[in-house]
């Protein structure tokens, strides 16, 4: 766990399956504009417990890392935060994303988180470099990776399909000060 003035982060296990679930549909329009497709079975509680399990097999494999973005007044589930296609050997890489409750939004919390995440990433797992894409008109995502001290590299056209549509992404990243 790790903890910062606002909030912490954690990896999610099955116990938070419900907790998931109410942050998924509770933001589903919200989420669904910068998310890839979802199956009919992700708004359900089963979908989340089985989404946890995988999450959590992937991360004993070191592979992926999928936590949740917590309140510190009251351990709310407020969104998630995770690292994805890690590479090792010559690479030592992974990607970020994340997803935080609409209602919280322009609050720090997610600026924080990915602080955090990135803590995690570079002293926990000995990442040399964590990248993210983000659709350049979401000018508040790359705003919060700016002040986490992640740089612009450039834009990677039609690099994700977003409800059906091949999105360009405007490419950040952030390297280990310490290699």
């Amino acid at each position: 766990m790790k903890r910062r003035e606002s909030i912490y982060i954690r990896p999610l296990t099955a116990d938070d399956a419900e907790a998931c679930l109410k942050l998924q549909t509770d933001n589903r329009g919200f989420f669904e504009r910068f998310s890839m497709e979802r199956t009919a079975d992700f708004y359900t509680l089963e979908g989340q417990k089985k989404r946890l399990q995988t999450f959590w097999e992937q991360m004993q494999q070191d592979e992926d890392y999928y936590f949740g973005i917590f309140l510190q007044t009251d351990d709310a589930l407020i969104g998630t935060i995770n690292l994805f296609q890690v590479l090792r050997g010559s690479l030592q890489s992974a990607f970020i994303g994340y997803f935080l409750d609409e209602k919280h939004n322009g609050k720090g919390y997610t600026t924080e988180a990915v602080k955090l995440m990135v803590d995690y990433a570079f002293n926990d797992l000995k990442l040399h470099r964590i990248e993210a894409g983000v659709m350049p008109h979401n000018l508040g995502s790359i705003r919060v990776l700016e002040k986490a001290g992640f740089h612009k590299e450039g834009l990677a056209r039609k690099n994700v399909k977003i409800n059906g549509k091949w999105e360009d992404h405007q490419v950040l990243a952030i390297i280990n000060p310490n290699d």
